[in-house]
């Protein structure tokens, strides 16, 4: 049974699961009644000075693989329709630079202003984490209702500290769009 994380908390990975090697990040949404909307996930591996150590360690549907080969995003999913996971990032731990301390999971929503569209417009959603290998779920976190008016969410974090990978569920609402977050990492 997966463990289910709320807000803020935090599962030590490595010491939970010692032989996890390759994970699947899952991210998942439904839309409400007439809603249309593309939601892009991202991952910005950044390093311990907070920034990317180079533009390529930005993971977005313009750029699917890190240099260093360890992430990998498997696509756009333009409408969201569907049941199980909308967006899904590979994660091969033993790869990260060395580099990277931190693996942070954004939402952000296409156009979102221009279409005055927010994640209002959303139920149902989530961020989890599953063993490729074993293909089961370790962890969960279902998102509250809580971002109506955010255009883009940071659903949680991979970091690793003192040689430990951890997962912490962000669930932090904004409205900066995909660009303000480069803005800051970069």
């Amino acid at each position: 049974m997966a463990i289910q994380l709320q807000k803020g908390s935090s599962l030590n990975l490595t010491k939970k699961e010692p032989a996890l090697k390759k994970i699947m990040i899952g991210l998942g949404w439904e839309l409400k009644q007439g809603a249309q909307l593309d939601l892009d996930a991202s991952v910005f591996m950044v390093g311990a000075n907070g920034k990317l150590p180079s533009d390529e360690y930005l993971i977005f549907y313009n750029n699917l693989k890190s240099p260093d080969g360890s992430v990998q995003h498997t696509g756009d999913n333009r409408t969201g329709l569907g049941d199980e996971d909308d967006e899904m990032i590979l994660v091969n731990l033993p790869l990260v630079s060395q580099n990277v301390t931190e693996i942070l999971v954004v939402a952000t929503i296409h156009d979102a202003v221009a279409r005055r569209h927010n994640f209002g417009l959303l139920t149902d959603a989530y961020i989890r984490i599953v063993d490729v290998e074993t293909k089961r779920e370790i962890l969960r976190y279902d998102l509250d209702a809580e971002f109506g008016t955010n255009t883009d969410v940071e659903f949680g974090k991979l970091h690793k500290q003192n040689g430990e990978w951890y997962f912490t569920a962000l669930g932090v609402g904004n409205n900066k769009g995909l660009e303000g977050y480069v803005n800051i990492y970069v």
